[in-house]
């Protein structure tokens, strides 16, 4: 931290750190009955509060203490959504150690690489990935032991592991008197690997404080807007970005939490909904996908889902019409990364879009959305020019604020700021009111003849048509314009299938003619990452040789 000026003359308010630990211990006081709900991997449904939660993550730190780990070690989770996986967050970060949550949909050497770079001394995990652990135990050189998420009688009789613990017995062993520690609000508190396409993955060290004014900024009504009148599903895993902040945010607010565990399938989720009266939830557009088809196969509504917010990649159009239009669900679109731990912008409404009509006010919707507070952004061309907030004007778009990564853990990649800001990897545009639209990537935008083309928008239009389930647009090589799009289409089943003549002829009147892909492809299924993001570096390789038709 960058040394600043003394005033002569300080405020005299009391100087309490922003510590992780704040935000559970106030749940617990002022809403200490409210319940968090957990399905488990054992197929049954836990049920306690945020007081027992507290008392638990108490009695976790305690145990912890016990084990030897000290004040910025590292502690891995490979967990799903749960009660036990929440305790983890407030435990490891509330003792001073660092919670390394780790993607099990990773491959097992990218899991076993980060493992072994952030120097984990134990590692916390679900029964699920019992055979994972089995595999890669020998190749994690720094940890101690396993913990296995579990009581007693579900330990495993047999396993190859060398040292391996029962959860339950080491919470109920230690003491729920357990007085958390005061330390520096900087100190590192949660470390969370990239899930880049190319490379190693790289670590973005969150500190308390960072953590505890993104929890506040994002509960803001201009935000999620999370209150104790909701009830919270976080579809999104908690193994991605600290579940974009939700385990902090809502026991905040005071808001009942909801956790599916492992059944993410869209029967499982809608029953969930229903029977815990769901009112919010957060998830990228796959899960979405999975549920509304179930919802809609089945002729079901939501008697209690009244919002949720979608990020991860852009909310198709079409999804966004039928979550508002046919379940009367509003969606706020939202955008960030790991390296904003995450979020940086959500899409709400101004007074002045009021007067607008409903298509315009869609259109807004359908934007990343505007800066929350603590969040700076810009667009600058390719030497660094700041460029018109215009709305039609793209640019490399920059970030900057205090929950946003200075550098990498380990001073991976080196230094990565560009005059104090952070290069996002994203191209957009941002209107005269401040709304951002991510137009693409920086390595996914289609250079033609020059020109750039937004391979997002070209996917928006293909995702609307009714016969096509998912679309992704890539650049091809040309002989005369460089690159040219290519469409790669899942249609969707039980309709008359859509053909490429058909779905090109779509386009017409919707982006410029120039921007109309050159040729369609159709697939079974597109190759999607372990956050639930089509990997459209795959598609590229697969598709490097492919000869678009000549006019």
């Amino acid at each position: 931290m960058t040394d600043l000026p003394m005033s002569p003359l300080m405020g005299q308010m009391m100087d309490q750190p922003l510590l992780i630990s704040t935000i559970i211990e106030f749940a617990a006081r002022h809403y200490g009955d409210t319940e968090i709900v957990s399905r488990r991997v054992e197929g049954d449904l836990h049920r306690y509060t945020y007081r027992d939660c507290a008392r638990r993550s108490r009695q976790l730190a305690s145990a912890l203490g016990n084990l030897g780990v000290a004040m910025g070690d590292r502690v891995a989770t490979l967990a799903w959504n749960g009660y036990r996986h929440m305790e983890l967050y407030y435990g490891v970060s509330g003792s001073g150690a660092v919670l390394h949550t780790i993607n099990p949909r990773l491959h097992p050497e990218q899991i076993a690489y980060i493992v072994n770079h952030a120097n984990d001394e134990y590692l916390f995990f679900d029964l699920t990935f019992l055979p994972a652990i089995e595999a890669m135990a020998r190749h994690c050189k720094t940890v101690k032991g396993y913990i296995a998420l579990c009581g007693r009688a579900q330990m495993p009789r047999e396993s190859g592991i060398p040292l391996l613990l029962c959860y339950e017995e080491l919470v109920e062993a230690a003491s729920p008197d357990y007085a958390w520690p005061q330390f520096d609000e900087r100190s590192a508190a949660a470390l969370c690997y990239t899930s880049g396409t190319t490379g190693n993955p790289k670590g973005a060290l969150y500190s308390h404080r960072s953590t505890v004014l993104h929890a506040y900024a994002s509960s803001m009504p201009n935000a999620l807007n999370v209150s104790a009148h909701d009830v919270v599903l976080p579809v999104v895993p908690m193994f991605h970005v600290m579940a974009w902040g939700l385990p902090y945010s809502v026991p905040l607010s005071g808001a009942k939490m909801v956790f599916p565990g492992p059944a993410l399938d869209g029967k499982s989720l809608y029953e969930l909904f229903e029977a815990e009266k769901v009112t919010f939830s957060a998830g990228v557009p796959t899960v979405w996908l999975g549920l509304l088809n179930h919802v809609v196969q089945n002729d079901l509504r939501f008697s209690s889902f009244r919002r949720t917010v979608i990020g991860g990649s852009a909310c198709p159009p079409a999804m966004m019409d039928t979550l508002i239009d046919r379940f009367g669900v509003e969606v706020v679109h939202a955008w960030g990364m790991t390296e904003m731990s995450p979020l940086g912008t959500a899409c709400t409404l101004m007074a002045r879009h009021d007067a607008l009509s409903p298509d315009e006010r869609r259109a807004v919707l359908r934007k990343q959305g505007h800066a929350i507070y603590g969040v700076d952004m810009k667009i600058v061309d390719d030497d660094g020019t700041e460029l018109a907030w215009d709305g039609t004007t793209y640019g490399h778009l920059l970030v900057k604020g205090p929950w946003v990564v200075s550098g990498y853990f380990r001073d991976e990649g080196g230094e990565v700021l560009q005059d104090g800001w952070f290069p996002t990897g994203d191209v957009a545009t941002i209107d005269p009111d401040g709304y951002l639209h991510i137009t693409d990537r920086s390595k996914d935008v289609i250079k033609s003849g020059g020109e750039w083309i937004g391979s997002i928008d070209l996917e928006n239009v293909a995702m609307s048509h009714p016969g096509v389930l998912q679309a992704a647009c890539i650049g091809v090589q040309h002989p005369k314009w460089a690159e040219r799009p290519l469409l790669v289409v899942v249609r969707r089943p039980g309709i008359q299938e859509v053909t490429r003549e058909e779905l090109l002829a779509f386009f017409s009147g919707k982006v410029a003619k120039w921007w109309i892909p050159d040729d369609v492809v159709f697939t079974d299924a597109l190759p999607v990452g372990g956050t639930g993001k089509i990997q459209k570096n795959k598609l590229r390789d697969a598709y490097q040789d492919y000869r678009l038709p000549t006019a």
